[in-house]
């Protein structure tokens, strides 16, 4: 890999305390969410994103690290095509918890366009914002092409590590002289004064991103809870790529974890099932609303199907909160994991919040109500 630039593009204003969490009660490592937005059959977006508000405050009450917001487009089981948006939403509403994106897909986007809209989110909420960028495009290649007007998807995967150096060059207003953007400035920013800037995570599935990250001493966000063969793998590749920053002096990683906790093991697969069986109709290019768990149980499953469905339930940890701490303590253990960011996907919202407040509870997070 080459990067344009040279390399002291990497080196942005970042306090390192930004990156690294702090585990609450028995937690082995910083415990944070990643929030889909789910939309559940029988729900509305008005209802999914007034649930994000609840999370987040359940979130910052119960000592969780950070609440990410996943980008994708077209799907009609999320509400969160627009992370920015949402993100001032949750600012306001919540006043310590690390808010960010998990991600933001580069290549659907100007980077100038990125850096003003999370240079914005951190004057709105100084010090509490996360930019973790994935190359994906976070739905599929007709919408990409629609979002990014043009065809020539694979272009915009192969250009990720440039368009990260102009991001982060217009997030640290630091162009070199003679640069065609030297006289353009992303606002709010640097040009405006004394700032500070959002840490940049890169995101992703296989080793791309992971050997990247490593290059540029650059934090690294895994998504286990769908591509969990590679976890291990993408996780040694960062850290042999590793090389000290003055964004991070040792690599730093979490990983996403498909986590769901019920007050009984039973009331957890019935969860658990409306999102495998949503995952299973996307995949089959039949997106829709996150079925209910009655659907979820009469479905006919064909043999395909059923093999579909029992892989992506085996690295799902769900159950009582003793099996998900059990099992989320094994994870941890096997990857190494410097933290874990959990999302809840279910049909319903209260069963996504009782999951949260199930887990800080047996875990013997502060609850300071």
């Amino acid at each position: 890999m080459s990067y344009p630039y040279g390399t002291n593009w990497r080196s942005g204003p970042v306090d390192v305390d930004d990156i690294r969490g702090t585990a609450f009660g028995t937690a082995p490592v910083p415990l944070s969410v990643l929030d889909l937005v789910t939309v559940g059959s029988g729900y509305t977006a008005t209802r999914a994103l007034r649930t994000s508000v609840e999370i987040a405050k359940l979130a910052e009450r119960r000592g969780f690290t950070r609440h990410w917001v996943a980008e994708h487009h077209s799907m009609p089981g999320v509400a969160s095509s627009s992370p920015a948006v949402i993100l001032a939403h949750l600012a306001a509403h919540t006043d310590r918890i690390r808010l960010g994106s998990g991600g933001v897909m580069l290549p659907n986007h100007a980077p100038l366009v990125i850096a003003e809209q999370f240079g914005t989110l951190e004057a709105l909420a100084p010090g509490r914002i996360d930019l973790g960028l994935g190359r994906a495009p976070g739905t599929d290649g007709a919408t990409a092409a629609a979002l990014r007007r043009t065809d020539h998807l694979n272009e915009g995967a192969d250009e990720f590590p440039q368009q990260l150096a102009e991001l982060t060059r217009f997030l640290d207003d630091d162009f070199p002289d003679g640069h065609p953007y030297a006289r353009i400035h992303a606002v709010p920013g640097p040009v405006q004064g004394p700032t500070g800037r959002p840490p940049i995570w890169l995101l992703g599935s296989s080793g791309f991103s992971a050997r990247l990250a490593g290059m540029l001493g650059l934090p690294f966000a895994f998504a286990h809870h769908f591509s969990a063969q590679n976890t291990v793998p993408a996780l040694d590749l960062y850290r042999e790529s590793f090389r000290p920053s003055k964004v991070l002096d040792a690599p730093y990683a979490l990983i996403g974890v498909s986590a769901l906790a019920a007050d009984s093991e039973s009331e957890a697969r019935r969860q658990t099932r409306t999102n495998a069986l949503s995952m299973l109709r996307l995949r089959t290019g039949r997106p829709g609303l996150v079925p209910t768990p009655e659907e979820a149980e009469a479905y006919a499953y064909s043999p395909l199907e059923r093999e579909f469905v029992d892989g992506w339930l085996a690295n799902v940890v769900s159950g009582t909160p003793d099996q998900v701490r059990d099992g989320l303590d094994a994870l941890q253990k096997r990857t190494g994991a410097d933290e874990l960011m959990l999302t809840a996907n279910a049909h319903s919202p209260q069963a996504r919040l009782r999951s949260y407040e199930l887990i800080a509870d047996v875990y013997g997070a502060p609850d300071p109500t």
